[in-house]
């Protein structure tokens, strides 16, 4: 049986912190949204190569694909490496590229959600190599994935059907508030668009208001978030209204179509058809033969590549009992005692790899899901020292 050094494992990241603390900055200072991550690539391709990765992609769709070892078992760390913009620049109270470093924190966009965990999965396998962890049993594989934060889970699409990659299981190095998270909600984009009939606004009778139209059914859809299914473990689902658009001649006019865009989170025991009659069956969406449709994506990557589906991303969770989830348990109870077994509030990758394709998933990254897409972002130096001694250890103690 394998023995793991965690005392040595533990010394070794936090050796590493500096150089992680660099890397990470480096990162932050290059914008990266969606669709615009390739220097960001870039400087984690150059990284990888530069602490002993023994082969470094960068595939077609643009993600960055790292490799270490030759073993039978491949077991994939996944971090996606785009964000989301700055929003309103004067709730910063730092510049959000520059970001700022203090004894225990980065600050920047990008910190928590989630550059920090492509720099501790990075630095998980070279202390692999580094302290001779590296087995005929298994190979690692680091992934810095793009447009997450539009699609969440294409770019695993594309590795899964072109790049041909299917792991044992991926660790999702998404935040986790220093916990271990085996699930998360699904979720879908829904949108609900109902016509008609434009007249002068002199004389609103003669025409049918599409906007009054949508007021009724908004009304609906608050009432049916009230009544959704509930599951114990990733709770309930939700649905909310995040857009609203609309059609008039001019502003002295009635409008004559109005649309909304639904967000709608799915929890263990939903799914997307069920989703789509709950709402084509409120009672106005009947009256007003308003019509209900999935969204899709099809936005070219920074390389060009279009790679369309259906914004539909679906919920998944692993048992306690499985062995992902042991071995990561077992891995940071080696060196930090006890975790927190628990669950994702938001969406990540993992609703492609597991959600999609059944590839088990285990959730431990550096951050915490409160600073996803807020202003004045930061991590914490610690999380990513023990995200990546943890990252570390959990294929030996998968292959025990």
């Amino acid at each position: 049986m394998i023995v793991l050094d965690y005392e040595g494992i533990r010394q070794k990241a936090q050796g590493y912190e500096a150089a992680m603390t660099k890397f990470l900055r480096d990162l932050v200072a290059i914008p990266g949204e969606s669709c615009g991550e390739k220097k960001v690539i870039e400087r984690i391709a150059q990284e990888m190569r530069s602490v002993g990765f023994d082969k470094v992609d960068i595939d077609p769709m643009g993600n960055v694909l790292g490799w270490m070892g030759s073993g039978k078992k491949l077991i994939a760390f996944d971090a996606h490496i785009d964000t989301v913009g700055i929003g309103e620049k004067s709730n910063w109270t730092f510049d959000p590229y520059e970001g700022y470093e203090t004894e225990t924190e980065i600050g920047g966009r990008g910190t928590s959600d989630q550059l920090g965990g492509i720099v501790s999965a990075t630095y998980g396998a070279k202390i692999m190599k580094d302290m001779g962890l590296l087995s005929d049993k298994y190979t690692v594989l680091v992934t810095g994935t793009v447009q997450e934060e539009d699609c969440d889970g294409l770019c695993w699409q594309y590795i899964h059907n072109e790049d041909k990659i299917i792991p044992e299981f991926v660790v999702i190095t998404e935040p986790t508030d220093g916990n271990i998270y085996r699930g998360q909600r699904g979720r879908m984009e829904i949108r609900v668009e109902v016509k008609g009939v434009s007249c002068h606004g002199s004389a609103p009778e003669r025409g049918d208001n599409a906007i009054y139209k949508m007021a009724d059914i908004l009304q609906e859809v608050r009432e049916l978030n009230n009544n959704l299914h509930v599951d114990p473990f990733l709770g309930k689902g939700t649905v909310t209204v995040s857009e609203i658009f609309f059609n008039s001649p001019s502003r002295c006019a009635v409008a004559d179509m109005c649309a909304v865009s639904l967000d709608r989170r799915l929890t263990d025991g939903e799914t997307y058809q069920m989703a789509l009659e709950e709402v084509r069956n409120l009672p106005f969406c009947k009256k007003y033969n308003a019509q209900v449709t999935m969204y899709t994506y099809e936005r070219p990557s920074y390389t060009g590549l279009t790679y369309p589906t259906d914004c539909y991303f679906p919920t998944w969770v692993i048992p306690e009992d499985a062995p992902a989830t042991k071995a990561m348990v077992e891995a940071y109870k080696g060196m930090y005692g006890e975790p927190k077994v628990d669950k994702w509030t938001f969406s990540t990758n993992g609703v492609s790899i597991m959600g999609r394709f059944g590839i088990p998933c285990i959730g431990f990254g550096p951050g915490k899901e409160a600073q996803a897409h807020a202003p004045n972002e930061r991590t914490w130096k610690e999380d990513l020292v023990r995200c990546a001694a943890v990252y570390a250890a959990v294929p030996s103690e998968y292959c025990k």
